[in-house]
């Protein structure tokens, strides 16, 4: 008997590691996006809209086509037009980031529930549609790994169970925070993308052009948040419910502000949300009695701590937010 409660305990410990690990991995996404937009300079407010865009446009080319990842690639393509139609107006006619990211997110909102019942001649879900399969790797199998008895045990219970199947977004999500992080801080191309964040004129001045960059880095945060919706409908559901996404896009921004605009800082941020997640998920399922609001507002409190300098210190780049005039030099 003692051996069934330490087996279910067990358990409930890899479920509840598994549940956070794919809750969190829309979010890493996403927080990505807003990494490398805000390093440029533009505050993307419109992360939930693009999630949004990229969880429908994923569900019509798995529809359609009949292939989840000709889905998903399509979700990173309208991720990125979307992204870029903002970025256009934000950086171009210099309109104010926040005001135009809010109003792209109830775009997206109203755009994606007129398509729903225009295609699918009802509201609320669309039909349901192939999804990604489950890559399985298999961890315990490494070559040589028997030959250390306590790590082979250690790999069978935790790595295995929690680590070794799951849909690709899961697995392209924790590869794109670790490449994130070494563009941003490893090579010339990062470097110039936080010069235009931080000073966009020095930046000009030595050749830089602020514009491309900034249009470039919106674009690439459209493509990471269709690829954050595109695991919402088809990573996790296979199908597009009315605002799936329920403001995952701005969760995201807080893991972003929590990791302070790096991506592996972002990374542990999401993991931190998706944790808070699953567990009261599972505080429901075992009828815990603590209100399921306590587990979620947690994370905000810490980002709210953040922001206010009691863990660490918040400092977001010197320009994210401030359009860039290149004639008044």
């Amino acid at each position: 008997m003692s051996d069934f409660w330490s087996s279910l305990t067990l358990l409930f410990q890899v479920g509840l590691f598994v549940s956070a690990l794919r809750a969190a991995t829309p979010l890493i996404f996403a927080a990505l996006g807003g990494v490398f937009s805000e390093r440029s300079g533009v505050v993307n407010i419109a992360l939930d809209g693009i999630m949004l865009v990229g969880a429908f446009m994923a569900v019509m080319g798995s529809y359609f086509l009949k292939d989840p990842w000709l889905g998903l690639l399509i979700a990173l393509v309208s991720g990125a037009l979307f992204a870029l139609l903002f970025g256009v107006i934000v950086i171009r006619y210099r309109a104010d980031q926040v005001v135009t990211g809010v109003a792209f997110n109830m775009l997206a909102l109203g755009l994606t529930g007129f398509l729903l019942r225009l295609i699918f001649h009802h509201a609320g879900q669309s039909p349901m549609v192939a999804k990604l399969p489950d890559w399985v790797i298999p961890f315990n199998r490494f070559p040589g790994l028997s030959r250390f008895p306590a790590l082979q045990s250690f790999v069978d219970r935790w790595i295995q169970p929690v680590l070794g199947q799951h849909t690709p977004p899961v697995y392209l999500a924790i590869a794109a925070a670790f490449l994130a992080h070494y563009v941003l801080f490893r090579t010339p191309f990062g470097l110039r993308l936080r010069a235009v964040g931080e000073h966009p004129r020095a930046a000009d001045t030595v050749g830089v052009n602020v514009y491309a960059m900034r249009y470039l880095a919106v674009g690439l945060s459209g493509a990471l948040a269709g690829l954050g919706g595109a695991t919402l409908s088809l990573g996790l559901l296979s199908s597009f419910i009315e605002n799936m996404t329920s403001g995952r896009g701005f969760i995201a921004l807080a893991a972003m502000i929590f990791g302070k605009w790096t991506p592996l800082g972002a990374l542990g941020a999401c993991l931190l949300f998706g944790f808070f997640d699953a567990l009261q998920m599972l505080g429901q399922t075992l009828g815990f009695r603590v209100p399921r609001e306590f587990f979620l507002m947690l994370p905000y409190l810490l980002t709210m701590a953040v922001l206010a300098g009691v863990i660490g210190r918040a400092t977001p780049p010197a320009a994210d937010g401030k359009p860039y005039d290149k004639s008044h030099a």
